[in-house]
């Protein structure tokens, strides 16, 4: 990485790191592993998970005093899943600055949203190990938690009915649903979408909502709800 580089990435970052050795490892993939060291940032990603998690729920607690743990549990899921840090490390622009063998960058790694996600989380554990848990948190609040919290406090704590939908199918060895967007109507201020579930070529429930993200979801619980009760697909 040269000064150049290291000092726009710090910008972006918000954080100059005393050992510029941290952030070069944060940003290593596997495939671009050189020796027999394990220099990538796989270890990294493992420690700024568990910094996320005990951050968030942190913001979590003093934001939401009236929810319980449940509530606390569904909030955490929603606000630290995959999306939510591909999402932070999308505004981020990580892409350009990762490192990575010639496999990956043939298929477009530095796109990939687990790398990107796996590259921001390795960012957190590099900050945490060069300057405290203040700095961490810090760096959190500002390039995930505040944005991810910002217009999505209503609903944080109803269950992601997109990811049981696809936690129940693979544990049945299922596969994955396809969401469609059938139609949208409305003023552009004011728009409805309606989308449909699918599966192996049999469409499985569909619903409406004022974003596609909700219509997706309510389609999600549908079509959950129907398969729990027929314990199968529909014939």
């Amino acid at each position: 990485m040269t000064e150049e580089e290291r000092a726009e990435l710090e910008a972006i970052l918000g954080h100059r790191f005393e050992h510029l050795e941290r952030l070069e490892r944060a940003l290593t993939h596997r495939s671009h592993r050189q020796d027999s060291a394990g220099i990538d940032n796989e270890r990294l990603e493992f420690l700024g998970d568990r910094v996320l998690g005990l951050v968030a729920s942190e913001r979590l607690v003093d934001l939401f005093p009236q929810w319980d743990a449940g509530k606390l549990s569904k909030g955490l899921a929603r606000l630290v899943s995959a999306s939510s840090i591909h999402a932070a490390a999308r505004r981020l622009r990580l892409g350009p600055y990762l490192r990575l063998g010639p496999g990956e960058e043939k298929t477009g790694g530095r796109e990939k949203k687990r790398l990107l996600a796996d590259a921001y989380e390795a960012i957190v554990g590099a900050i945490y190990l060069d300057a405290g848990l203040a700095a961490a948190a810090a760096f959190l609040r500002r390039s995930l938690l505040d944005p991810a919290l910002q217009g999505e406090v209503e609903g944080l704590e109803r269950p992601d009915h997109k990811s049981a939908l696809q936690e129940w199918l693979q544990e049945r060895g299922l596969g994955i649903v396809e969401y469609r967007l059938r139609n949208s109507s409305g003023p552009e201020h004011q728009k409805t979408f309606e989308v449909e579930v699918w599966h192996k070529g049999r469409r499985l429930s569909a619903s409406e909502g004022r974003s596609k993200k909700e219509a997706e979801q309510a389609a999600a619980r549908l079509a959950l709800g129907i398969l729990e009760k027929t314990a199968g697909l529909p014939e």
